[in-house]
């Protein structure tokens, strides 16, 4: 089982078992991270969206279109950001670290 870190809104980290192959959003809900997901996931809001920290960025399969058109409409976008829904948890991520906008930043 892999560990990933949340850094909540408040700032404070907590460090979580991601089981492979469950995205971030499904991580984060089986945890109580306060991460919305309105649609549950279907790729129709940008309610899930996270900081990537940039160590990780670029293990990250490359955005889709449609991730990167719904990631239009979040707030507070950075480079890394990304939709948690679309992170799907795999043994190259582990110790993963995502920051919960929007007092994310400063990586």
């Amino acid at each position: 089982m892999a560990k990933m870190t949340f850094i909540g809104r408040d700032g404070l980290p907590q460090e979580v078992e991601a089981p492979i192959g469950l995205t971030l959003l499904q991580i984060a809900r089986d945890n109580d991270v306060q991460i919305e997901g309105a649609c549950e996931g279907c790729l129709a809001c940008a309610t899930c969206h996270v900081y990537v920290r940039e160590d990780f960025y670029d293990k990250l399969p490359a955005p889709e279109q449609d991730e990167e058109d719904m990631l239009d409409l979040a707030f507070l976008l950075k480079p890394t950001s990304r939709l948690g829904c679309q992170i799907v948890m795999t043994e190259a991520l582990d110790g993963l670290v995502v920051r919960l906008p929007p007092d994310g930043g400063g990586w």
